[in-house]
């Protein structure tokens, strides 16, 4: 029977965090090192790994889900294992090949593109050796993070859709805009799926009202747990994609989770992302196998841990960080 989460006393989450800090394979939208907390609740370990600049109120949704992961029984899964698709970072085209070795039998390649400072003629080689390294049976995907305008997403999915692109994810900032790029790119046939405009906003329902894209990409923590992520899905009434949030693999065990208690999972999700850490925190890591990963609780791991912890000053930062995402909670 499953039972909601109960919270835990403020005492009982500080005595059980750890704190890690994972170097990163490849440079990832700014990021070089990746923080994150570890909690062990009576059901395991779980994550509260928010970026560092998020402010509490948008931190406190992820502390929700790492208790919620922690301190309550989990859903029901539907399957044992999850197809994810591989994620490339904004590499020059020559390295696409080197960083996508790291995904073993990922048929879906999901492309970072509106990078500040490159031009849409690096973007577009950069997919275009993605395309040429899966063939043409291989799912491509862009993800443009909010990044372009909407004359700017236009004139870049007209010239990346030779390339059969499965969809562009979050190509504009507001749902205003996603609904006016896809009114204009309609002819195209190229999807569009929502991702900031679901976990950022104040509604994550509004994409969906508005008509605005034609799928959702859906995060455990960001959404304050699966539970949380399972009912926007259910009132939503369109497919998704579970990703991650570039956690260690005990936030992608979360992830994992959430995809197995989805009814319908019709798209390879990114929750590979365990291959762009140089390290991980448990021993077996949750890195992509025959393009799967499976659903599984790992351990945090004692030496594994012990090369990535932080000093104690970068402890009591994410501590102090806890107490007041806690007092948030209701």
């Amino acid at each position: 029977m499953d039972r909601a989460a109960t919270k835990p006393d403020l005492g009982e989450l500080i005595d059980s965090s750890l704190v890690a800090s994972i170097p990163m394979k490849t440079r990832f939208r700014g990021v070089t090192l990746r923080e994150v907390m570890l909690l062990k609740g009576p059901f395991g370990w779980s994550e509260f790994s928010p970026f560092l600049e998020y402010e509490d109120r948008e931190a406190s949704a992820w502390l929700r889900a790492a208790i919620e992961f922690g301190w309550s029984e989990s859903q029901r899964v539907l399957r044992e294992s999850i197809p994810v698709n591989a994620t490339l970072p904004a590499v020059p085209a020559e390295r696409v090949a080197e960083i996508l070795d790291n995904f073993p039998g990922c048929r879906t390649v999901k492309v970072k593109v509106a990078e500040p400072g490159q031009s849409l003629e690096e973007e577009t080689a950069r997919v275009a050796a993605a395309r040429k390294y899966l063939g043409p049976q291989g799912r491509l995907r862009v993800d443009a993070n909010g990044g372009w305008s909407v004359s700017e997403a236009e004139r870049a999915i007209r010239e990346l859709a030779g390339f059969d692109l499965e969809y562009a994810e979050q190509p504009c900032r507001s749902v205003g805009e996603l609904v006016q790029l896809r009114s204009r790119i309609e002819p195209l046939g190229v999807k569009i799926a929502a991702d900031e405009s679901v976990r950022k906003a104040e509604d994550p329902l509004a994409v969906a009202k508005a008509g605005a894209a034609d799928l959702l990409v859906i995060k455990a923590q960001p959404l304050g747990g699966i539970r949380a992520a399972l009912k926007i899905v259910e009132e939503a009434g369109l497919p998704v994609v579970v990703s991650s949030a570039l956690d260690s693999s005990i936030g992608i065990a979360m992830g994992a989770h959430l995809a197995a208690a989805l009814p319908e999972l019709p798209f390879d999700c990114g929750l590979g992302t365990a291959a762009l850490l140089q390290s991980d925190v448990v021993a077996d890591p949750l890195l992509p196998a025959n393009g799967q990963i499976s659903v599984s609780r790992p351990e945090v791991d004692e030496a594994a841990f012990n090369a990535v912890r932080v000093g104690k000053e970068r402890e009591q930062w994410w501590r102090t960080r806890l107490e007041r995402c806690y007092r948030l909670l209701s």
